[in-house]
């Protein structure tokens, strides 16, 4: 294909018109364009032209002066694209579709859009490779109350993002001394069909990226994923671009899991890339390579909803699957060919007696036990692979507190808060165990049921309702979050603990700091029973993410 004619744009442009500037819409994809066949001069004459094809071309970069001032929707799939910094002249546009260029990411991908100020929301759906056939549909056993007892809709702006970096967050609890931490942005991605009204789509769980740049040790990332309903979204926590949109129609996203492989490429040097495992009610796991833009992998993993995803944190192509067929899988991913293929493998087969919600390898020792929250209890699990057995079933339950009613009861959050001490929720209400995993273990014997030794317990919200999953900062930060059916986020400032472990006190410990919604709320009115059912922070505690069962997205900073 040679430069670009002013016959071959009217051919190829809606409405049909023999004038350029009428032409609104061009398709100029699968042409075999170079970036020199752009020509500046020809293309500027396209003054009403709101939306340009460019996919599937040879495109190694855009011309800095197209004048494309309505431009609202650019698609350069699947080219060989090598830097986003001729975005800042297109200030209308409002959806850009880049998956597919292997040298972009999305570090350059979010910086060129905060540099071109007037774009705000980035959503570039990424396409899937079809599986050939779908897995039985299980529904997923959900709070009893999830429901805003006020169904009047939110006033939205068009791109459905509101920033409030103006007012600093509602704190309780606080001692003085604790770091502020500032809403920056509240968004509703999550939206069925785009729509402001969509309060109903439940939004289930958030995992920040690994931060892994060379030469920066203490690199901490500000990219977080979130899912909820068909779509998996990629957001920049800072400027509150959402920089990629995953859909799978008929899908309902249950969790999110990122891994940093390391791949040869053709040329053979070697380069390292996030992909993230997403998974929920069909029981599949799509393996997206968010870098380029494009689902590479699709794990027909059970057959019944996948509760939760889990990678090694020693074994980078080790993935945990736990599904509502009250099993927990470990696949080995492997290492991607040079099409970003993956030829997954089954290692392990953990059998469970209730359904699996958290899943937490031991900090100490990762690669030899497995710890699970589950709907009837916390288990543990031998997963050393030269073990012969590669199917297996619990070692070992916890029990909570004495009595035989205290064995059984839901766990629905875990975590390792640094490589001793684990905080679990869901066996005593209105409490958070914060619980020695060492001063535990070693008295095990050939016991199949453990009494946990408790180190501290921590005041929360006395709810009944379940599924709220807490997380923590292990990375000297010893921060141990919860949000609640209130709204609020539960912060609690551990290291105490940690470093000198008292005499169990007579009473629950208070939380540090208790963050409440903005008031009035960010987005335009009082919503005073938004759940928070899932918060997660950066290891950091730079950013932190929340996510309500009113469909939002919230985006809170540390100043």
């Amino acid at each position: 294909m040679g430069p670009l004619s002013a016959r071959l744009l009217m051919q190829r442009g809606r409405p049909k018109s023999d004038r350029l500037g009428k032409i609104r819409s061009l398709d100029l994809s699968g042409l075999k364009l170079l970036s020199e066949h752009l020509d500046p001069k020809l293309l500027s004459r396209l003054k009403q032209l709101q939306e340009l094809d460019l996919s599937n071309n040879q495109l190694e970069t855009l011309p800095a002066n197209l004048g494309l001032s309505h431009l609202r929707v650019l698609r350069c799939a699947n080219n060989q694209l090598g830097d986003v910094t001729a975005l800042c002249q297109f200030p209308q546009l409002e959806e850009l579709s880049l998956e597919g260029n292997p040298f972009l990411t999305v570090r350059m991908i979010s910086e060129e859009l905060v540099a071109s100020g007037g774009i705000q929301v980035r959503e570039a759906d990424i396409p899937e490779r079809p599986p050939k056939a779908t897995a039985a549909r299980e529904p997923r056993a959900k709070p009893a109350a999830l429901k805003r007892p006020d169904d009047t809709p939110l006033s939205l702006s068009p791109n459905k993002r509101v920033c409030t970096s103006s007012s600093s967050a509602h704190v309780e609890g606080s001692d003085g001394s604790q770091p502020t931490l500032e809403p920056l942005h509240f968004l509703q991605c999550h939206s069925k069909n785009n729509s402001p009204r969509d309060l109903e789509t439940q939004l289930w769980a958030c995992a920040f990226e690994p931060a892994w740049e060379e030469g920066q040790a203490g690199a901490t990332s500000q990219t977080v994923a979130t899912c909820g309903g068909e779509a998996v979204c990629v957001i920049d926590c800072q400027t509150g671009i959402v920089l990629h949109k995953y859909k799978a129609p008929g899908e309902e996203f249950f969790s999110v899991a990122w891994t940093a492989l390391t791949v040869v490429t053709q040329a053979g040097h070697k380069k390292r890339w996030s992909v993230l495992a997403a998974a929920g009610l069909r029981g599949l796991v799509r393996l997206l390579h968010v870098q380029a833009g494009f689902c590479c992998g699709v794990i027909r993993a059970h057959k019944k909803a996948i509760a939760t995803l889990c990678f090694s944190p020693t074994h980078e192509t080790h993935l945990f699957t736990a599904s509502y067929d009250k099993r927990i899988i470990l696949w080995d991913l492997g290492v991607p060919n040079h099409d970003y293929e993956f030829q997954a493998s089954q290692l392990l087969t953990l059998d469970t007696t209730s359904i699996p919600l958290r899943l937490c390898p031991v900090a100490s020792c990762p690669d030899t036990y497995l710890l699970a929250g589950c709907e009837g209890g916390c288990c543990c699990w031998d997963v050393r692979l030269d073990q012969p057995q590669k199917r297996r079933v619990c070692e070992v339950e916890f029990v909570f507190s004495e009595g035989a009613e205290a064995a059984g009861r839901r766990v629905d959050g875990l975590a390792f808060v640094n490589e001793d001490v684990v905080a679990s929720k869901g066996n005593s209400l209105g409490t958070i165990c914060l619980w020695s995993w060492s001063q535990t273990w070693v008295g095990r014997g050939k016991q199949s049921t453990l009494a946990v030794v408790v180190l501290a317990r921590l005041q929360w919200s006395p709810t009944k309702l379940a599924y709220f999953s807490l997380s923590t900062c292990p990375a000297g930060e010893g921060i141990v979050l919860c949000g609640d059916e209130e709204g609020n986020v539960w912060v609690y400032d551990v290291r105490h603990i940690l470093t000198q472990p008292s005499p169990l006190p007579a009473a629950p410990q208070a939380p540090t700091q208790i963050l409440k919604w903005p008031q009035p709320w960010a987005l335009g009115q009082m919503v005073t029973k938004t759940m928070v059912n899932t918060v997660v922070a950066n290891p950091t505690f730079t950013y932190l993410t929340a996510l309500t069962d009113s469909n939002i997205v919230a985006i809170w900073k540390r100043q």
